[in-house]
This record gives structure tokens, C-alpha cells and sequence, in this order.
């Protein structure tokens, strides 16, 4: 049995009081975001449009205020997938302006009558039309297209296995890459959502490892990945290529001291040109957090103020080198600050190591004015592990 079952669509509910995200989700173009927003103790949708010549934010309220654990979830044509949980029912709706108002399309509702299964929104689907959840269960996982289906929620796929993570591949929204934990052990594996859901192996490092996949690029191939192979019991940051049978390599200069480093957006764009590729990351320290910009072809971490009420963890590459960052003040309610990436060096040049992030983040920055089946990759002996 699905971890959850579908219900046809039916009043909204309301959400268990959880963290809200602090993050904002935009479309894979870059066209729209939605973020949920704060009026003082009250939680509101509101939708980003970001492809115009200034970024402009729209509210939309519903009839009462939302829930901190309420999902949102932008879609390429404007409109904002919502997801309200109730009583094991997780009810999704389209939300859009209307003029002085919200209107909202009902979707329908996926019910989890486990009380150990959890459902949440995968990111947005590459073609934005479409948009995915991920319910797990206690001893399997199940792929739902919730929005952009004939007939409302359509379970799609069930993977033995608890999963975690999502990672588009492709450009077509096909194959979907999923961390999947078998046995006290995690490996990425590859969902095919034409074939029925089939699985395949992705990422499997070393047997005793845990091994994840954080980012993709379609364009180029590069794979941001965590695994814990090079040094067990402590987890790195590695990056390989889709396809390649090349050992994925953990940079130096991705393990910095007293920092987390997490990716959040990979530079699109470099057709067959990985190691040209910048990545941002958002550096964790114990003063805040600040940007870093890494590319592979380099042995050196650019660290960038963030702009002033970044919305942690969020950005998005264009593919000339600049990260789009959105952030919110009480000035400036919807803004995004351009950062240009430190240019790459030439192919062969030397690079100094970084010394690694400053005790405390750099001054905040004011406001600026059919898809081929992937090859596993497998690490070669971790006594020639490449480190550049």
C-alpha cells in the first residue's frame, strides 16, 4: 500500500504549528518565487515575479491565516501550489490574483492515515507545469504528481525504502534522482516517472558509506554531492559528473573549520563544461550566515556578503555567472541583490587554497540598485582519491 492515498478535492484544512522555512522557492527559470510571509502573527502566500525589469511582490491571502507549516510552491504560468495539512490530509489548491483578492482552485487531498508518514513538496519540476510531492512511510516512499495531472493527485511510483532529498536530472522532468535508506545505509538512486517509477542505482561510493546527491545541472552534468567515504564518520562535500566513470573528487577546500557549507544553486548554461560551473553555497557559521561561490576547475572558496534580509538559502544562477539572490526588509519588502562570480582562472592556471571562512560573515552587502539513463557512479580506492 502508498504511504498516502489520494482523496478527491475537498475543504481546505489547516497545518500542525512546525518551523516554517526561511527560504523562498523559485521556478526553475527564474520567471516566479513564492515564499510564505509574515504579517506580524499572521502567515500569508505571497507570490515573487522576478522576470520583469524590478522584482514586485503580490500577497495572497486566503480567508484565514495560514499555518507556519504550510508549503508553497511557484508554477510557470503565475499561479502558487499551496499545501495544508489536517487531520492526516494534505490538501493542495492553485492560488491566484484576482484582482482585490485570492482565488483558489482545490485540487484535491492526499491522506496519510500512518502516523509515521510524512509528505512534503519535491522543487519545482523543470517544465513548471507540474509539481511533485514525496510521502514516506515506514518502509517505502511514494512518488504523487499533485498538481498538473487530469484528475487531481495520481500516485505515480512506490519505491521500497525511505527517501529523502530530490534532484531533477533532466530538462524534461523525467528522471528524478531520490536518497534512498536501505538497510542503516543511504545511496542515491534514479526514478524514472515514464517507466512506472523504475529505480536505478546513481551514486554508490563505497559500500559502507552514506552517499547524497544535493545538486544537478542538466547542461553540464555536474553533481554536487555529501558522503561520508573519504573520512568515515564525518561528511564532505564532493562533485562528479553524470555519466562519467570518474571518481567523484572532495575538494580541500569545501571542508572549512567550524562552518556548514551547504549548495543551493548551480550555474546553468555550461553545456559539457562542468569544472566552469559556479556554485553557490550558503556558509553556516557562529555569527550568521554569509555566500560562498565555488567552481570545480578551482581550489579556492569565494566568500560574498549576503544582501541585508537574505532569504537564507535561496538564489538562482544565470547562465552569464550572476546569483540572483531574493531578500526582504522592512524598506525593501521584495528585492534581489545581482552578485557576479569571481572570474574563473584559465584552464591550468594555479590557484592558492583558501584559508578558509573569517571568524565572523563579511559585512551585509546593501541592496543592489527524453532523457538518457545515468551511469553509477562508483569512487575508485580511497587511497588515490583526487583532491583537486
Amino acid at each position: 500500500m502508498p504511504a498516502c492515498a489520494i482523496e478527491p478535492a475537498a475543504a481546505d484544512g489547516e497545518t500542525p504549528g512546525r518551523t516554517p522555512r526561511g527560504d523562498c522557492v523559485i521556478t526553475a527559470n527564474g520567471a516566479y518565487a513564492a515564499r510564505l510571509a509574515r504579517d506580524g502573527d499572521s502567515w500569508f502566500p505571497e507570490r515573487w515575479t522576478l522576470d520583469g525589469p524590478e522584482p514586485y511582490a503580490v500577497p495572497l491571502p486566503g480567508n484565514q491565516p495560514e499555518e507556519p507549516g504550510t508549503e508553497v510552491h511557484p508554477m510557470a504560468d503565475g499561479r502558487v501550489l499551496i499545501r495544508r495539512f489536517a487531520d492526516g490530509r494534505h490538501a493542495f489548491s492553485l492560488l491566484y490574483p484576482t484582482g482585490p483578492g485570492t482565488g483558489e482552485l482545490p485540487l484535491g487531498a492526499v491522506e496519510c492515515p500512518d502516523e509515521d508518514a510524512r509528505l512534503r513538496l519535491l522543487p519545482p519540476a523543470p517544465c513548471g507545469e507540474r509539481a511533485y510531492a514525496l510521502a514516506v512511510g515506514r518502509s517505502t516512499t511514494t512518488v504523487w504528481l499533485v498538481a498538473g495531472g487530469a484528475f487531481g493527485p495520481e500516485h505515480l511510483a512506490e519505491i521500497p525504502g525511505r527517501c529523502s532529498g530530490g534532484v531533477w536530472l533532466d530538462r524534461t522532468g523525467r528522471m528524478l534522482a531520490l536518497d534512498r535508506e536501505v538497510a542503516g545505509r543511504t545511496k542515491t538512486v534514479v526514478v524514472d516517472l515514464e517507466r512506472g517509477g523504475e529505480v536505478s542505482p546513481l551514486l554508490q561510493i563505497a559500500a559502507d558509506s552514506d552517499d547524497r546527491l544535493l545538486l544537478a545541472d542538466p547542461d553540464s552534468g555536474l553533481l554536487l554531492i555529501s558522503s561520508d567515504a573519504p573520512s568515515p564518520g564525518h561528511t564532505r562535500l564532493g562533485w562528479g559528473v553524470l555519466g562519467s566513470m570518474l571518481p567523484v573528487r572532495f575538494p580541500e577546500c569545501l571542508r572549512p573549520a567550524d562552518v556548514a557549507l551547504t549548495p543551493f544553486a548551480v550555474q546553468p548554461g555550461q553545456v559539457l563544461l562542468p569544472e566552469a560551473c559556479a556554485v553557490a553555497l550558503r556558509i553556516d557559521g557562529p555569527f550568521g550566515a554569509w555566500v560562498g561561490v565555488w567552481r570545480p576547475a578551482e581550489r579556492r572558496l569565494h566568500q560574498l556578503a549576503a544582501p541585508e534580509g537574505w532569504l537564507t538559502g535561496s538564489g538562482l544562477w544565470t547562465p552569464d555567472g550572476v546569483l540572483r539572490l531574493p531578500y526582504a526588509t522592512d524598506s525593501d519588502p521584495c528585492g534581489v541583490a545581482p552578485l557576479t562570480a569571481p572570474v574563473a582562472p584559465p584552464p591550468g592556471a594555479a590557484t592558492d587554497e583558501d584559508p578558509g571562512p573569517p571568524a565572523q560573515p563579511p559585512e551585509p552587502a546593501g541592496p543592489a540598485p527524453c532523457a538518457p539513463r545515468p551511469i553509477p557512479l562508483q569512487q575508485a580506492p580511497l587511497g588515490c582519491l583526487v583532491t583537486k
